[in-house]
């Protein structure tokens, strides 16, 4: 346990310097909600800088309804839809009005990214084509399965908003280590646990602003560019625990090395020298 807390305390401290300090008035706020209907229970995951007030299911119109209050103008979201619960063409409204988010598939989830304004109180409407695809129906009595989305997709804002696509290579290799290397083991269950919690608080508004501002999106992209390039190590894990936990320390003290002594290193000699 306490080497879990350890490289997980490790990783927040290498990930805060690259991404920005903390915008405590823009805080991002992560939201599970559990739909119940047709004997199953789906979680629906928003990740965002607007709140869910309230959710309902209509499952005969197919549509999940999503009332939502944002103190912001801007508003960032993401919504980790399962396509068991809707799939086919999705159709959006905000607020009445017809909406066209991006939208990326897997097997499993659509991962929806909104990104519309207005403060105060909006209505989202999410309508499917099809609704409990690929699922057998059961009883209202029976135990109810759960569809977890939460650890079968989501996205690094910050980074999806400095390439600009969620389909950039450079964001496919943070899906792909969490997927195939973190959340493989416990320590880097613990770890993601943990660190949502934390990069979710700020990161839509850091992504948001990267949006706005050409110069600050190309400051992150140069920012974090050699850390993404680190985490190629971690691809010589061969999934145990042993290996993760050596060679996320060996990723941690690399990125400490370039975001902190490296600096420090120069610094000292710059003062020396004058």
């Amino acid at each position: 346990m306490k080497s879990k807390l350890f490289v997980s305390f490790l990783l927040l401290l290498v990930v805060t310097p690259t991404f920005g300090q903390l915008l405590s008035d823009q805080t991002g706020l992560v939201n599970r909600l559990d739909v119940k209907t047709g004997g199953y229970t789906f979680e629906v995951e928003t990740v965002a800088n607007f709140d869910i007030q309230d959710f309902e299911f209509d499952e005969e119109q197919k549509r999940l309804t999503l009332y939502v209050s944002s103190s912001l103008e801007n508003n960032l979201g993401e919504v980790y839809l399962p396509q068991t619960l809707l799939n086919g063409n999705l159709t959006f409204y905000i607020n009445g009005e017809e909406y066209f988010p991006t939208i990326k598939l897997n097997d499993n989830i659509s991962f929806i990214t909104l990104n519309f304004t207005g403060s105060g109180n909006n209505k989202i409407e999410i309508i499917g084509t099809d609704y409990l695809q690929g699922l057998n129906q059961t009883s209202i009595e029976d135990p109810l399965p759960v569809e977890n989305s939460q650890d079968k997709t989501g996205g690094c804002l910050i980074a999806t908003a400095a390439f600009g696509s969620e389909l950039a290579p450079q964001v496919q290799q943070l899906r792909e280590l969490r997927d195939n290397q973190l959340l493989q083991t416990e320590s880097g269950k613990s770890f993601m646990s943990s660190f949502n919690a934390f990069y979710y608080s700020f990161s839509p508004a850091i992504a948001d602003y990267e949006r706005e501002n050409p110069v600050f999106k190309e400051a992150v992209k140069i920012a974090i560019t050699p850390m993404l390039s680190t985490f190629s190590i971690m691809t010589l894990s061969d999934g145990s625990e042993a290996t993760v936990l050596g060679l996320g320390l060996s990723v941690i003290a690399l990125n400490i090395g370039m975001y902190f002594v490296a600096p420090a290193v120069v610094v000292v000699g710059i003062r020396k020298k004058f």
